[in-house]
């Protein structure tokens, strides 16, 4: 039983008349006959009797017309407090530690001037994570920074090339020189994100290959916190360049020329094709074609 059987039941009930509720309807007199056999055959009843011009209601259509009239007045109340009183919606986003930190407060600071009424929730995760949670329906867009990653039931809206660096703070001698072999630099204390950070393994992968490691004081997910420790001359770090020239403590830091020596990954935005996209989505997809993200 659809709507517009019900809706078309009602206007020929009004109008008397299979050929005015047609005209009225924008249908064709023979499209709005077959709504209604169709919707007498489901309820195994005859609505109307028709005696020539003249059409009239069953007590099956009676009974019908009684009971659906209450039913799509309250439909039509809901669709009417649905538009004038939307619900709020809420935007959810998934993202690696790096990129909400660095990204995130100009995209924030733009919802709050242009789309107040939209919240928004961020989950912090491993990009594999992330994506997993893109399949199962638990995030609305993903933010990662990977090697370049494709799969049929994703929709990808940015891919951005991002240097992965070293870097120290600016009272380090080491910073000034043209070059600083690698095996060199790898001596000193380091401030490291955890190995499960995509950068970070390839990194290591690096290192393997040549038969060197790296081994670090500090392991943490937090940028933020790595960042404050180098640029007090504690140590060194590796980082995507976005997150050093983000830094609060970017005047505090210079990149590391590393000889023979360059990594770069991809910022990388996705959201499901099978996914309806909502006005947040819509928002945030306004605010990458800004330049925002």
């Amino acid at each position: 039983m659809e709507l517009r059987q019900l809706r078309s039941f009602l206007k020929i009930v009004e109008m008397q008349s299979f050929s005015r509720a047609a005209k009225d309807l924008g249908y064709s007199q023979s499209a709005l006959s077959v709504q209604i056999h169709s919707l007498e055959q489901e309820l195994g009843v005859r609505l109307f009797d028709r005696l020539g011009k003249q059409v009239g209601l069953t007590q099956p259509g009676q009974e019908l017309y009684h009971r659906i009239v209450p039913v799509l007045n309250q439909l039509k109340e809901i669709r009417n407090a649905m538009q004038e009183n939307p619900p709020a919606e809420t935007l959810h986003l998934g993202m690696i530690e790096s990129l909400c930190e660095a990204k995130m407060p100009r995209v924030i600071e733009y919802f709050r001037e242009y789309y107040p009424d939209i919240k928004i929730r961020i989950t912090i995760d491993s990009p594999a994570a992330l994506l997993d949670r893109l399949d199962h329906n638990q995030v609305d867009i993903v933010y990662i920074l990977d090697e370049p990653i494709y799969d049929i039931k994703w929709e990808k809206i940015l891919e951005k090339k991002e240097d992965i660096v070293f870097v120290g703070s600016v009272d380090s001698p080491l910073v000034y020189r043209n070059e600083v072999p690698i095996e060199e630099l790898i001596r000193q204390p380091f401030f490291m994100t955890e190995k499960e950070d995509n950068y970070r393994h390839s990194l290591d992968q690096h290192l393997a290959s040549k038969g060197m490691e790296l081994m670090p004081f500090l392991e943490v997910s937090d940028t933020g916190f790595i960042l404050q420790m180098v640029q007090e001359n504690l140590g060194f770090s590796f980082l995507p360049r976005y997150v050093v020239e983000s830094s609060v403590y970017r005047s505090k830091l210079k990149i590391v020329n590393v000889k023979n020596f360059r990594m770069s990954m991809y910022r990388q935005l996705f959201y499901h094709k099978n996914k309806w996209l909502t006005s947040g989505m819509k928002a945030f997809l306004s605010a990458v074609e800004k330049g925002l993200v």
